[in-house]
């Protein structure tokens, strides 16, 4: 809205404050048993969701446009909106009602993203949600920093612009951010690999300045609790840096917290993985049918595993082969000792099979704990 704060009502004074800062963000505004959205992104939330589209009272002479929610459904809304690309903001009442002089207190709790879910009502167990930062570096170089919240690992890695491609595909992000100050070519080159399906997920602009590599190699070593990164191979990859800054600022962000979980820093360089093309990739169908399905895939076909937990490490194994044949010499030696003699049908495989069949997803309940989630 173009009219001065002052000129609103106390309640979308409140509103408006709030939405000032999530500008480019849906925000879900509880009021009693709903969640209401007014003006732009009512309009937006009518059309995306299907939802009635109303006008109650005025506002600074302007009717105020609205559309809600009810509150016992946020879970499905936020789920179909998370599919279409589109972030929420949750505004929670968080003041007393009884004692409230005027609108009751509300603020912004979490921001739900593409990249930073941990709810298991909006994510699939079988996949795993990446936020991806990617910095352009000098001489044709760039930095990548990219976050599993539910695993608390954040991952680093440089490569040159030519092979920016291969690595968005390797990666497969679920939210994309780049700086507002790359050249106008690096944005197109974004743009083009987006188009021509190497990534589909949404990317936004960040602010110049959070890319930062003396910031991001500070928060990196605030998270680990380290003196150092070179216990983690990480101590000279001042591009990555740069990225795991914007990456980090921008997470705790929509957590509305520090990410205390996050303790796990793992380097990934182009010469220890197997070399697969991105049309290798498709080809191979190894996650996805050349028509874009989930099913059938190589990775449909051997995931019998009986956890989330399971089959999300089975898929990152088929998607980053490693060129180390000690990683799959091990691999394959605990395959054998855990089938026996016997084959796949005796103890201690079938055995440890019943076991995990009811274990619940550890990971993404220790990463709700931490950020308070539950």
């Amino acid at each position: 809205m173009s009219d001065t704060l002052e000129n609103h009502t106390p309640m979308m004074q409140q509103y408006l404050a709030l939405k000032a800062g999530h500008p480019d963000t849906l925000v879900f505004y509880r009021m009693g048993d709903f969640y209401e959205l007014f003006w732009q992104d009512a309009e937006k939330a009518s059309r995306l969701l299907d939802i009635t589209l109303t006008q109650r009272g005025q506002s600074a002479g302007q009717p105020v446009v609205m559309a809600g929610v009810p509150f016992h459904a946020l879970e499905n809304y936020l789920a179909r909106l998370i599919k279409m690309g589109e972030s929420v903001a949750i505004a929670e009442q968080v003041g007393d009602v009884a004692t409230a002089k005027g609108p009751v207190e509300r603020k912004v709790v979490r921001v739900v993203t593409p990249g930073t879910l941990t709810d298991s009502e909006l994510l699939s167990d079988k996949a795993e949600a990446l936020l991806l930062a990617v910095h352009q570096g000098p001489r044709a170089r760039c930095g990548l920093a990219w976050l599993s919240v539910t695993q608390g690992r954040v991952f680093l890695a440089e490569c040159a612009l030519d092979e920016l491609g291969g690595w968005l595909e390797r990666v497969a992000p679920s939210e994309l951010i780049y700086s507002a100050g790359v050249t106008d070519r690096f944005e197109q080159q974004l743009q083009a690999l987006r188009q021509g399906g190497v990534f589909a997920c949404p990317m936004a602009p960040r602010p110049d300045w959070q890319f930062d590599g003396p910031l991001g190699e500070r928060k990196l070593l605030e998270q680990l609790g380290a003196a150092s990164l070179q216990a983690w191979g990480a101590q000279d990859l001042a591009q990555a840096h740069a990225a795991a800054a914007a990456l980090l600022q921008y997470a705790e962000h929509t957590q509305g917290r520090q990410l205390t979980h996050v303790h796990s820093v793992q380097v990934q360089r182009g010469d220890d993985l197997i070399d697969l093309p991105a049309s290798t990739r498709r080809n191979l169908e190894l996650v996805k049918t050349l028509r874009g399905e989930d099913s059938p895939t190589l990775f449909s076909l051997l995931d019998t595993c009986m956890t989330g937990m399971g089959s999300r490490l089975l898929k990152t194994w088929l998607l980053e082969p490693r060129r180390d044949r000690h990683d799959a010499r091990q691999r394959l030696a605990a395959t054998t000792a855990l089938r026996g003699a016997g084959g796949a049908g005796q103890a201690p495989w079938s055995a440890l099979r019943a076991e995990l069949k009811g274990v619940s997803d550890v990971e993404r309940i220790t990463a709700r704990t931490a950020l308070r989630q539950v």
